[in-house]
């Protein structure tokens, strides 16, 4: 790629993104021909009481920086009182202010890709009740950094907390098609054997996303809750109901933007298949499985499900990897791309809007179908 370089690039994974980060940094080396790595040496070391502060081993000066952190790798600990303890969300932002802090405001610019936005759950206020994404957006804006990249984000327009710093979200669409289409070369993508499911009505804009690139059906869930009572910070959901064509005989692809217990998108599975569908799949971009993966093991042995494709932009167990209802979608190269374009300062319009490999990459899939 040509063009006017930012700065110097320089990509700090933060703790638990290392394995992630160092297969960025592999393509990056072979785009620019480079044999030295691009990443650089961040840490937060800590104190026996828990406290810590950030650590940068060299200096930034004049660099573009790119800083990836994964807020919800509990995989990591650390030991405090003598206990060892796993990282929170709390914890890694709090790792990440420190690593922008021990910066020092050197950097030429500063770009955070956080994949899956740091309290983006709790966007809005419907009472006495905090905005802890807004709050946060705003603490890194005013340290200094200018661009943040996530990716699916629970509701995109948090970003008008911070409206003149950049902020763009970011879609796994083509990467998910791709994967199903590699796991399963059999399937049709055609109107009249498949359907794409929306499990509730937030989730409705990414599901017709995908319904109109694909050209196919789409139907939803809504959630009726008992707005009575309260178990674990939300009101619990009492029924889904559906609205939609039959789906009967039909694969479905249910999309939404995480799994966190599952409960939600299993439930939803055995009302499609008590309606007659066929397979069922699932495009989650966050794999959270909260609760364990016990339900999943059950709904995979009872046939509700057949795969559920997540991304590997947060934290999955190894339990999780060894699952045979279980796609990893692969974001690296993806993300490789979004800091290479950014570090010459060009539009990343085209990476952001996939229409034009989705069609490619059905019509290749279309011929291999046909010349079986």
């Amino acid at each position: 790629m040509s063009g006017e370089l930012v700065g110097d690039i320089s990509v700090i994974g933060m703790r638990g993104c290392e394995e992630f980060v160092a297969r960025v940094d592999n393509y990056l080396k072979e785009w620019r021909r480079s044999d030295e790595s691009f990443i650089v040496d961040a840490k937060c070391p800590r104190f026996g009481s828990g406290e810590a502060k950030g650590l940068v081993t060299q200096s930034l000066r004049g660099h573009d920086v790119y800083i990836i952190s994964d807020c919800f790798n509990y995989g990591v600990t650390y030991e405090m009182y003598g206990q060892t303890v796993p990282m929170s969300p709390d914890d890694h932002f709090q790792d990440l202010k420190r690593v922008i802090g021990a910066i020092g405001g050197k950097a030429r610019r500063i770009s955070v890709i956080m994949p899956m936005l740091y309290e983006g759950r709790q966007h809005k206020r419907s009472t006495r009740e905090s905005l802890d994404c807004a709050l946060a957006l705003q603490e890194l804006a005013k340290m200094g950094v200018s661009n943040f990249i996530t990716f699916d984000a629970h509701d995109p327009r948090v970003q008008n907390a911070i409206p003149l710093n950049g902020f763009d979200d970011v879609r796994a669409t083509y990467q998910m098609i791709k994967s199903l289409i590699k796991c399963y070369p059999d399937i049709s993508l055609e109107k009249d054997d498949i359907m794409m499911i929306s499990p509730d009505e937030g989730g409705m804009g990414r599901c017709m996303y995908y319904s109109s690139v694909l050209g196919v059906d789409l139907g939803m869930f809504y959630k009726r809750r008992n707005y009575t009572v309260v178990v674990n910070g939300k009101n619990p959901i009492e029924a889904h109901e559906y609205l939609g064509k039959s789906v009967k005989g039909k694969d479905v692809i249910i999309v939404d933007d995480m799994i966190s217990s599952g409960e939600s998108i299993l439930d939803v599975g055995l009302q499609l298949k008590q309606r007659g569908a066929k397979r069922i799949f699932v495009f989650a971009t966050f794999g959270l499985f909260c609760n364990g993966l016990e339900l999943f093991d059950k709904a995979y042995a009872d046939g509700t499900i057949t795969k559920i494709f997540t991304t590997n932009l947060i934290y999955r167990t190894p339990e999780l990897l060894t699952k045979e209802w279980y796609g990893e979608v692969n974001m690296c190269k993806y993300v490789s791309y979004i800091i290479d374009t950014l570090n010459h300062d060009y539009t990343i319009s085209k990476l952001l809007d996939p229409v034009t490999r989705i069609h490619t990459l059905l019509d290749k899939h279309k011929a291999e179908l046909a010349a079986k």
